[in-house]
């Protein structure tokens, strides 16, 4: 053979090798990608499947959190200062709101005093001090006081030897002198105010007891001070009827009726009054007139001094209706609700219509049935929690 086509030959058959290598290079990195792939597509899927999954998973578990609400014993309203009632029909009139202020129950008001100059020997009592009717207060030293009891029992040993004499023993000028004497005597260990005992003694002293039961609200004497026939050495106030002065313009004033009901709010103690009298008098300066209520002070809530709301009734009540405190509806998602507790002690806010607003309470049109148990004080503290929960679920998402 030819050297040159040997040569040729073998070119060629180098030249077809090295292209079958090739060949199968390129066909094995085609076939080693292709798994890859797959399975990153694979793992792609099954990742979403998973996300899909859990997100189901979760959000059903929210679902079942946010349907289950918390339930309220009586324990737990209490500490959460929550009180629930029954909702009812009432009879509600037009209501005044009025400012007023706490005053003493004169009927109820003594001033211990002395009817006879004295000196102050002992201390029985202190101010502020709840008494006893016959309580011993002060003790007193008076030297006129001494010779009425001295007096007395002279008088009465006298007497006591005529009467038993009679009238056929002595004249009747005599039996008459010592009968007179004696009650003379008698009367003027009365008029200072001494007691049996005391006027059994002949030493001056006597004590001034309480002469009924009450709160000693002034305290004004020391120990060894000379203490003036009048001069007042204690209050003593029976609190547990106070009166209660309301300020109203006189023309809404006459509107009120004695006898009549109303309500007196400190804070949030609310005690229930009767109308007793009605000013007939205006005041030059501010044109207002007052309302007097006799209020009974329950737990001695209220103390002399002490501004409150006073609302009052004017004029005939209207028909019964539902009524809820204001303060009772709250402003939700733009909703005015209530909120009420199911047979298991759950509270749920329910949308309601309201009509008007007399007073302190507002008339429920819609939304709430008669007999249902609804939350009348702390709906503020179920709002704020709630709008918290939002908040929090907002937060998280």
């Amino acid at each position: 053979m030819n050297p040159i086509t040997r040569y040729s030959a073998l070119g060629l058959f180098a030249l077809l090798v090295l292209s079958a290598c090739a060949d199968e290079s390129d066909t094995q990195k085609k076939s080693t990608g292709t798994p890859a792939a797959a399975k990153s597509e694979s793992q792609a899927d099954e990742h979403a499947d998973d996300v899909e999954h859990g997100s189901d998973e979760h959000g059903d578990e929210h679902d079942e959190e946010e349907a289950e609400a918390p339930r309220w014993d009586a324990a737990k309203l209490a500490e959460a200062g929550i009180r629930v009632e029954a909702v009812k029909r009432q009879s509600v009139g037009e209501s005044l709101r009025a400012p007023g202020e706490v005053v003493d129950n004169a009927y109820g008001t003594s001033l211990i005093t002395p009817r006879v100059e004295a000196l102050v020997v002992k201390r029985h009592a202190k101010l502020g001090e709840e008494v006893t009717a016959g309580a011993p207060l002060v003790t007193l030293s008076s030297v006129e006081v001494a010779s009425a009891q001295a007096a007395l029992r002279l008088a009465e040993q006298e007497w006591t030897r005529v009467e038993s004499l009679g009238r056929e023993a002595v004249s009747g000028r005599r039996y008459s002198e010592a009968q007179i004497a004696v009650e003379q005597a008698r009367a003027t260990a009365k008029a200072y105010g001494l007691s049996a005992q005391q006027r059994a003694a002949a030493d001056g002293e006597f004590t001034l007891t309480a002469p009924h039961a009450g709160r000693l609200t002034q305290d004004n004497f020391v120990i060894g001070e000379r203490i003036e026939p009048g001069q007042a050495l204690f209050r003593l106030v029976d609190e547990s009827v106070v009166w209660v002065d309301a300020k109203l313009p006189a023309e809404q004033a006459h509107r009120i009726a004695v006898g009549t009901t109303a309500e007196v709010v400190l804070g949030e103690v609310r005690l229930t009054g009767t109308v007793v009298q009605r000013a007939h008098h205006t005041s030059e300066a501010t044109r207002n007139a007052k309302v007097r209520l006799e209020v009974p002070n329950e737990a001695d809530r209220l103390h002399s001094g002490d501004f409150v709301e006073v609302y009052l009734q004017a004029g005939d009540a209207g028909p019964a209706t539902l009524v809820l405190p204001t303060a009772a509806l709250v402003q939700l998602e733009g909703d005015t609700v209530a909120f009420r507790q199911d047979d298991e002690d759950r509270l749920t806010a329910v949308p309601v219509r309201t009509g008007a607003v007399i007073g302190d309470r507002t008339v429920i049109l819609e939304g709430l049935s008669e007999g249902e148990r609804v939350v009348v004080e702390g709906a503020f503290v179920l709002k704020a929690q709630q709008l918290k929960s939002q908040l929090g679920e907002g937060h998280a998402h």
